[in-house]
């Protein structure tokens, strides 16, 4: 987390966003090293149909590269290692409420090391309530992601991550009247599609035999 924050710092943000949203890929590589997961072809062209498409709506110039870039790379790293030990730790019978909560305690806990490197601004009632918001609605997605890192391979829930931008556009769209270009249109596009591949391949491979009766 630190590593993002200090990108989105130094870098512009169309910048950072499509650096970061490149984790799905790193997942997918850890995957096939760490858990011997099978990559199958419509699932790499899920993956890399929504990192297109996240290109195409972030449009990042990456002029004047400089040492900062590689601070989203490192937040790439960081959470796909994150995904592999989540996914060891369901497989090996760990609760995921636990998971959560010890991944949802060091994390603040680390957080507060940077207190010393900072300048505290103590928030007004209205920010401290959009915290508690963010901590409450983060703390939930933290729940959801590792329960379906339970339930279903990393490299097969990772790629869905992808939908978070079309879910941004829909609510700048209809809370912060945010107008959509062309491009954030078709960026969003490849990325409905990336995840209707999933969605659609999954259902195949697990289709119900029907046996035929005896007669």
């Amino acid at each position: 987390m630190a590593a993002i924050f200090i990108g989105l710092r130094n870098l512009q943000l169309a910048e950072v966003t499509a650096l970061a949203f490149s984790a799905p890929l790193w997942v997918v590589i850890f995957s096939m090293f760490f858990l011997s997961e099978t990559i199958r072809l419509k699932r790499w062209i899920a993956v890399g149909l929504g990192f297109v498409g996240t290109i195409i709506i972030s449009k990042p110039g990456f002029d004047n590269l400089n040492i900062y870039y590689i601070y989203p790379i490192i937040f790439c790293i960081g959470f796909a290692g994150v995904s592999i030990l989540i996914r060891r730790l369901t497989l090996a019978g760990e609760p995921v409420w636990l998971i959560a909560f010890y991944f949802s305690l060091f994390s603040g806990l680390g957080g507060l090391i940077t207190l010393p490197l900072g300048r505290w601004i103590m928030p007004n009632v209205y920010d401290f309530i959009l915290l508690v918001f963010i901590g409450l609605l983060g703390s939930i997605a933290n729940l959801l992601l590792t329960q379906s890192y339970k339930l279903a391979e990393v490299t097969l829930t990772t790629p869905l991550k992808y939908l978070s931008l079309v879910f941004a556009i829909i609510i700048g769209f209809y809370f912060f009247n945010e107008i959509p270009t062309i491009y954030t249109l078709s960026g969003a596009a490849l990325i409905v599609v990336s995840s209707a591949i999933i969605f659609f391949r999954e259902s195949e491979l697990k289709k119900p035999i029907t046996l035929p009766r005896q007669q």
